[in-house]
């Protein structure tokens, strides 16, 4: 009966520390990577601050006389610009909740790992008091008084008060797993809580996009509607359009220069070439609501020269590369709003017009069909679409052509 019991107590205590052993491993691991996840939420938190704090001197600045003493295309760039810091929070806000997302996982592992310790330590525990009601005082008292000598009446005296002091910790042990599990608990939730206050926030902020949209094409449409506005916005457009074409030619051809040397250095990595066969720089099947060439204005009837094509494109939808080549512009201006040039290295450059972000800077090699920019209305645009140019040696020429 006491080599039983002896072995029993044994049994319990190494299947304890095991078993403890184990799960802190375990929960350390996933304590490590949810401290990661934390540690990106808080960054992706400090940056929400800096584009709010730039929002707010943007809306200080459209709040002055100043403003209102600017001319239309001048009010056309301060909210582009802030339609482009609201769309930074918006990317901002949804990359949070990827990682509330991730982290609600953790946590739930954490809880998981949190109840089964508790469910261990219960069941220790219940095995233990099984076993002092099964024995009871009798069995402490057969190992004292079976004693063969003073030393060994010592000795097992020494031994009872470590089975009565482990029997403490057990208990101890019980009640700490069970407070680790509801704060698990308590934690997972409010985590949960944390992510909707972020998802709502995102929706608050989509409304908001909307509004500022409106208000930036109505911009446009009140100049569109006044024929002199309307004259003076396409000499602004006109010279914009000639000013880029000929930045366009000049990189075109610094681009081909530095090419060259390259080529001569054996450098062929670092050279990009396009197939001259373009893709449709817009995923979404955009159709063309506006076409190459002359167009009339609706309303004065005045011929203008329309240098690409326009693509239909949600807000906020992808643009990707139309072929393989190097990014020689990616920039803002009145007209063009966020526009990228890409040199394809064949004497032919592609360029992307008021997108609502740049995805690539200049200098950037860029593989056909991927991501560069995604689809706004910046620059003199009503509504989002893409404004899509080609040139060939240093000429526009109808984009459907290699399309």
């Amino acid at each position: 009966m006491k080599n039983r019991f002896f072995a029993r107590v044994i049994a319990i205590v190494l299947a304890v520390i095991m078993l403890l052993s184990v799960f802190w491993v375990v929960l350390n691991a996933v304590t490590a990577s949810a401290r990661v996840t934390q540690t990106e939420i808080n960054k992706l938190k400090e940056e929400k601050k800096e584009f709010e704090r730039k929002k707010r001197e943007i809306q200080s600045r459209i709040n002055t006389i100043d403003f209102e003493r600017m001319t239309e295309v001048a009010k056309k760039s301060v909210l582009d610009d802030q339609i482009m810091l609201t769309g930074l929070e918006i990317d901002n806000i949804a990359e949070t909740i990827i990682f509330y997302e991730e982290l609600i996982s953790e946590k739930e592992l954490e809880v998981i790992a949190a109840k089964h310790r508790e469910d261990q330590q219960l069941s220790n525990y219940k095995n233990r008091v099984r076993d002092m009601e099964e024995n009871g005082v009798i069995s402490y008292l057969e190992i004292v008084f079976d004693s063969t000598s003073f030393s060994d009446l010592l000795a097992r005296i020494d031994f009872v008060g470590d089975i009565m002091q482990a029997d403490e910790r057990m208990y101890k042990d019980l009640i700490v797993a069970k407070q680790e599990t509801e704060a698990a608990k308590e934690v997972l939730e409010q985590t949960k809580l944390e992510m909707e206050d972020e998802k709502s926030l995102k929706e608050s902020k989509q409304v908001e996009l909307e509004e500022q949209l409106d208000e930036a094409n109505a911009l446009i449409e009140k100049i569109e509607a006044d024929l002199e506005s309307e004259r003076e916005l396409r000499a602004t457009v006109e010279a914009e359009e000639e000013k880029v074409q000929r930045e366009i030619n000049q990189k075109e051809a610094e681009l081909r220069r530095q090419q060259e040397e390259e080529r001569k250095k054996k450098a062929a990595q670092n050279q990009v070439k396009g197939t001259g066969q373009l893709r449709w720089p817009v995923p979404s099947n955009g159709n063309v609501t506006s076409g190459f060439g002359i167009r009339l204005h609706p309303v004065f009837k005045v011929y203008r020269m329309h240098q690409g094509v326009d693509i239909g494109a949600k807000h906020g939808a992808s643009i990707v590369a139309a072929d393989t080549g190097r990014v020689i512009t990616s920039s803002y201006n009145s007209s063009y709003g966020n526009y990228i040039v890409i040199s394809h290295g064949n004497g032919m450059t592609t360029l992307y017009a008021h997108l609502s972000s740049r995805k690539v800077s200049e200098g950037a090699s860029v593989s056909k069909g991927q991501v560069i920019g995604l689809a706004g209305s910046t620059g003199v645009s009503t509504g989002p679409h893409l404004h899509f140019e080609v040139s060939v040696n240093g000429s526009r020429v109808n984009p459907m052509k290699y399309l």
